[in-house]
């Protein structure tokens, strides 16, 4: 018990200084859920899976798998997103093919 009192305001203070880069990764985590949950509004549960991202000033660009249970069926159902993250807010979501390659590396000039 007091390796527990003394590691959680360690804890604490590794937190609070975690630079906005770190923090932003929650904020990416809370926009992937709230869209699965906007686009299986009937699903029981769920889970989602980063597949692959890249973050370019204000812009991150994420391949996400989710994974949904939705009733009446029987087997669960599986959709591939690419979803386009600007300054926080989600701009725009494309569904993929699950077996397909996304290349979310930015434009070359």
């Amino acid at each position: 018990m007091t390796s527990v009192k003394i590691l959680l305001p360690a804890l604490v203070l590794v937190l609070s200084v975690l630079s906005p880069a770190q923090a932003a990764v929650t904020d990416v985590g809370t926009i992937i859920e709230r869209f699965v949950q906007h686009r299986f509004p009937d699903a029981r549960e769920h889970f989602w899976v980063i597949n692959q991202a890249t973050v370019e000033e204000d812009e991150v660009t994420v391949d996400v798998s989710a994974v949904v249970n939705v009733p009446p069926r029987e087997n669960p159902v599986a959709e591939r997103f690419l979803l386009l993250i600007v300054k926080g807010e989600l701009a725009a979501a494309q569904l993929i093919p699950m077996e397909g390659e996304a290349d979310c590396q930015p434009e070359e000039a």
